[in-house]
């Protein structure tokens, strides 16, 4: 990775819910997650085919690492850089494409449309630019929630950018209390299967439209 300059990092996830890109942060000299080619990252996004992004991967999770280490010392912010993050670390920028739920086919017509665009937009191909998506919807995760019991229960079944209103009880704990949205958000990455002490889901909002 870190002899190249662009990465296409390609997903899916556990639930079912529409695809959409992962990008990292803005530029930054911060010491998480230092960056200084979020406008190309953010052009090759436009020309994925998809109208839905999402950031705020790193600082969410370091921030739930955090919170954590009072009952698992052991925790490291580390562990949630995943590929792009190493690819910007080394220099270079990428993009995660969550392509749709694991067993969901079209998850992989996902990923080659997205792969023939990638080619096309960096010029690796003769095939012309692929036209850029117009007013993508973008949200940035602020917040991660993690199961703190094998009982601990959602209300329903949730799929990734579920809406929920502020106040609205997303799961039931182990003794009985209630987990509720502190403010208008999307639910990303509701996972029912997770271990107690790991992510159960992460919370994103809508982030403003560029002037």
């Amino acid at each position: 990775l870190a002899q190249h300059e662009v990465l296409l990092d390609l997903h899916s996830f556990h639930t079912p819910g529409e695809p959409f890109v992962m990008l990292g942060p803005e530029d930054n000299s911060g010491s998480l997650e230092p960056f200084a080619r979020a406008t190309e990252e953010r052009t090759l996004a436009r020309h994925l085919g998809i109208h839905r992004f999402v950031d705020g991967w790193l600082d969410t999770y370091a921030r739930g690492v955090a919170r954590r280490q009072a009952s698992d010392p052991g925790g490291d912010p580390c562990y949630g850089v995943g590929t792009t993050e190493y690819m910007r670390s080394v220099g270079g920028y990428g993009v995660t494409i969550e392509c749709g739920q694991h067993d969901d086919p079209q998850a992989v017509a996902v990923a080659r449309t997205c792969i023939l665009n990638t080619l096309a937009f960096l010029g690796l191909t003769d095939d012309p630019p692929p036209t850029p998506v117009h007013k993508p919807e973008h949200l940035r995760i602020r917040e991660v929630i993690d199961r703190h019991h094998a009982n601990d229960c959602f209300m329903r079944d949730w799929d990734s950018f579920d809406t929920v209103r502020a106040g609205e009880t997303i799961g039931i704990r182990a003794d009985g209390s209630a987990v509720s949205a502190p403010h208008d958000s999307f639910i990303l990455f509701p996972n029912p299967d997770a271990v107690a002490g790991r992510e159960w889901f992460y919370l994103a909002e809508r982030v403003p439209a560029a002037a």
